[in-house]
């Protein structure tokens, strides 16, 4: 192992430095603490470029005369400083224009720190130059104009926060308050957020209604504590979102219309409109029938459920129903749908499509020939299922027939009377034509046959076919056959026609040859009962009656004369 030593007065050197070294040091830090004391200086933002913000040579106590030689200046980084020092007299001066707010930004405090420099000895001074605000920007908002979305149903009280102004500027001359144009409906509060600013807040104040106002416009306006002070504006369209708060209104308060029955059958009768301040699905309006509506009206109209169309579906027919009440309901779309009821009247217009009928309510098929004048034979009924002119009827019979239609007490009845004497044996029957016309236009008729007999009664006498009668009869005929025959007729008919015949017997003297004679009593053929003798009796006469069977019975009779022919029956 080795030992080294060094000499003592190397040793000696090595410490005398070491001593100057720590002296040294001492020096430095007390110059330092010297050099280091900071001046402060304050210039406004936006003052022009050689503004003179402070005197560091006369505030450091620093010789004028010495700052050049020891080369007096501001240390930086950046290319384009805005401060520099005059080396000749030690004046800080601003370099260009300064905009706190580039600077500075958001920051309350905007302090910039300068180093300034001397050398030979080497002195380092701090300055600090806090750049003042001014009130250079006025209040702006990020969007100038904004649209926004309430409910109608949103109550009073219901708050939203609005976005909020921005001012580069600080403290006083940042937004200070905010303010909103008059309206009944919102109201402004403004809620400070210390660092973060103030808020604005819109609070619904009046409730909404979509269907008064659809939108609402205000102003915001943001305004700083400046003097004069500086203001920023943003149009706020509030559009109010709608709620199914309203049922469909229909447009007319009364549907009365009027429709010709027999209507084809699409035929558009009336169209209901109905409207609903509501918007979307909440304002589109349905049509229905109401549920009260009947079956059987549910087949002969129907309804567009779109457009509100009411069209004929099924047969209109005037005499079944002349009026017809239909419930309408109008609907709308609505999650929970809002519904309104109205009635429509239809009036059914009576058209001339049905013919009057006849009915013979009473009727005397046979009427005797000796009715008198004004006997009635049939009461008739007409009828017309229509009205008003459509249903007024004209009734009248053929001209040439002797009976006459005449009104009766009742309305549409008439009454058929014979209007001149009858006769079976002229005319034993009338075909009567009844004709009914109405007064509609066009006219529609009808017609009803009456078959009118006229019945027989015992107004005529039998008739002979001679008066008188002459018969020749030879001698000697044989008893019991017939000799010759009589023959009466009778126009009447039936019993009244039937005659029957018998020998008008009495008494007299020349009429006793009547006792031995017989006549048939239904054909009139006579029998005589003995021999007639020329030499005896050469002539006679006698009366045939001729009887009918009516009741009361009629009868005539003719005088038969018998011619006695002689035959040569005797000798000389």
């Amino acid at each position: 192992m080795a030992l080294y030593s060094l000499p003592w007065n190397k040793t000696g050197r090595e410490r005398k430095r070491k001593r100057g070294c720590i002296v040294g040091c001492l020096l430095a830090v007390l110059l330092w603490r010297v050099a280091s004391a900071q001046m402060r200086y304050s210039v406004p933002e936006e003052v022009n470029e050689g503004t003179v913000v402070g005197n560091i040579a006369r505030d450091l106590g620093l010789d004028k005369s010495m700052l050049k030689e020891r080369k007096y200046r501001i240390t930086s980084n950046v290319p384009d400083p805005l401060f520099h020092v005059n080396q000749n007299d030690g004046i800080l001066y601003v370099s260009r224009k300064i905009d706190r707010e580039e600077v500075c930004g958001q920051s309350t405090s905007c302090l910039i720190n300068l180093k300034t420099v001397l050398e030979n000895p080497l002195q380092i001074h701090y300055v600090g130059v806090e750049v003042m605000d001014i009130n250079d920007h006025s209040p702006s908002f990020q969007d100038k104009e904004i649209m926004m979305e309430i409910s109608e149903s949103a109550s009073p009280g219901v708050r939203i926060p609005l976005p909020p102004a921005r001012d580069p500027d600080v403290g006083s001359f940042a937004v200070q308050q905010y303010k909103v144009s008059a309206n009944d409906h919102f109201r402004l509060e403004v809620k400070d957020k210390g660092q973060d600013g103030k808020i604005p807040i819109l609070i619904v104040h009046k409730a909404l209604d979509r269907e008064t106002a659809r939108s609402h416009s205000l102003e915001l306006t943001g305004v700083d504590g400046g003097k004069p002070p500086k203001s920023g504006h943003m149009q706020i369209t509030v559009h109010v979102l709608d709620i199914n708060d309203n049922a469909p209104v229909f447009a007319k308060s009364d549907y009365s219309v009027m429709l010709n029955e027999n209507a084809p059958i699409g035929t558009i009768i009336v169209q209901v409109n109905a409207t609903d301040l509501d918007e979307g699905t909440n304002g589109e309006v349905v049509y229905t029938f109401s549920s009260i509506v009947s079956q059987r009206l549910l087949k002969l109209f129907d309804i567009n459920p779109s457009t509100g169309e009411i069209i004929v579906k099924g047969n209109i027919d005037f005499e079944e129903r002349d009026k017809y009440e239909i419930e309408i309901q109008a609907s709308d779309k609505g999650s929970a749908p809002l519904s309104t009821q109205k009635s429509v009247n239809i009036n059914i217009v009576d058209v001339n499509d049905n013919a009057p009928e006849i009915e013979v309510t009473s009727f005397s098929r046979l009427i005797p020939e000796d009715s008198r004048p004004g006997t009635t034979v049939a009461l008739i009924s007409v009828n017309d299922l229509d009205s008003g002119l459509n249903g007024k009827v004209l009734c009248s019979i053929s001209e040439d027939v002797p009976f006459a239609l005449t009104p009766s007490s009742r309305d549409k009845m008439f009454s058929l009377v014979t209007n001149s004497p009858l006769d079976k044996e002229k005319q034993s029957q009338y075909v009567i034509t009844v004709r009914a016309k109405d007064a509609g236009e066009p006219s529609l008729s009808s017609e009803k046959l009456i078959n009118v007999v006229v019945s027989d009664v015992n107004d005529n006498t039998p008739e002979f076919l001679l008066s008188p009668y002459n018969f020749y009869i030879a001698e000697g005929n044989n008893p019991g056959s017939p000799v010759f025959s009589v023959k009466a007729f009778d126009q009447d008919d039936n019993e009244n026609a039937r005659i029957s015949y018998h020998i008008i017997r009495n008494g007299i003297n020349d009429s006793k040859l009547t006792s031995f004679l017989n006549v048939n009593s239904e054909t009139g053929e006579i029998v005589a009962l003995q021999c007639f003798d020329f030499e005896t009796v050469k002539t006679f006469q006698f009366q045939v009656v001729a009887s009918d069977s009516g009741s009361p019975s009629l009868s005539s009779n003719v005088t038969v004369n018998v011619f006695i022919l002689d035959q040569n029956d005797n000798a000389p």
